[in-house]
C-alpha cells in the first residue's frame, strides 16, 4: 500500500511555473509588431490629413498646433496596454515610425524615427513609474500625457528652435492635452473594446477584461 501511494505521487506531473510577466512570448512580439505596423499605417494617412486643420489652427493662436500631435503618439500607449511587458511602448511606437519613414514623409527618415524613439520613451516611463502593474485609465492618459511632452520637447529643439516663450508654453500645453485625450484616454477604450471581443484572451489584458464580464 505504501509503494503503490508513493508510486501514484512520483507521476504527478509537476506544477507549471508561473507565467513571468517581464519576460516576452513569441505571441508578444508577433501582435506588438502588428500594432506597430498597423499604427504605422494610420501616421501615414494622418501625414497628409493633419494638413487642412493645421491650415485652420496656425492662424488662431501660434503654438495651438500642438492639438494636432496625438495621432502620432497613440501607438505607444496602446501597444503597452495590450502587451503589458517592458518596452512595448517603445518598441511599437518606434516600429510605426519606422513604417511611416519607410513609405515616406516631408520630415525624412531619420528624425521620423528619432522622433517615434522619444516619444515611445516618454510613454515607456510613465508605466515603469507605475512598475508596469497599473493599466488603468488614469494611467493610460499620463502615458499619453508622457509621450506627448518628450515629443514636444524634442519637436521645439528640432523644429522650433529659438521659439519665445509663449509658443513654446501653449505648443506643450495643447500637445500634452492632445496626448492625453488622443494617445491615452482613446487607446485605453480602444484596449478595452479589442479585450472584450476575445481577440486579446491570450494576453492578460483580455483576461481581466473579459473577467469582469
Amino acid at each position: 500500500m505504501h509503494a503503490s501511494a508513493s508510486t501514484e505521487t512520483s507521476t504527478q506531473a509537476p506544477a507549471a511555473p508561473p507565467e513571468n510577466r517581464f519576460r516576452w512570448r513569441v505571441v508578444d512580439i508577433v501582435v506588438a509588431s502588428v500594432i506597430g505596423v498597423a499604427s504605422g499605417l494610420v501616421f501615414l494617412l494622418w501625414n497628409i490629413g493633419y494638413l487642412g486643420p493645421k491650415t485652420l489652427l496656425d492662424p488662431l493662436l501660434p503654438g495651438v498646433q500642438g492639438l494636432l500631435d496625438g495621432p502620432w503618439l497613440f501607438a505607444g500607449v496602446l501597444g503597452a496596454l495590450i502587451i503589458r511587458k517592458p518596452g512595448a511602448a517603445l518598441y511599437t511606437e518606434t516600429l510605426a515610425a519606422v513604417v511611416s519613414a519607410l513609405v515616406g514623409n516631408t520630415w525624412g527618415g531619420f528624425l521620423t524615427i528619432e522622433a517615434g524613439l522619444v516619444q515611445g520613451l516618454g510613454a515607456e516611463l510613465i508605466f515603469l513609474l507605475f512598475f508596469y502593474k497599473r493599466w488603468t485609465l488614469p494611467v493610460a492618459v499620463l502615458a499619453g500625457a508622457g509621450a506627448a511632452l518628450a515629443g514636444g520637447i524634442n519637436n521645439l529643439l528640432l523644429w522650433f528652435p529659438g521659439a519665445d516663450l509663449q509658443f513654446t508654453v501653449i505648443y506643450l500645453i495643447s500637445t500634452i492635452l492632445s496626448g492625453a485625450v488622443i494617445a491615452g484616454a482613446l487607446s485605453w477604450v480602444l484596449a478595452r473594446g479589442l479585450a472584450a471581443t476575445g481577440a486579446l484572451d491570450r494576453f492578460a489584458s483580455g483576461r481581466e477584461a473579459r473577467a469582469r464580464v
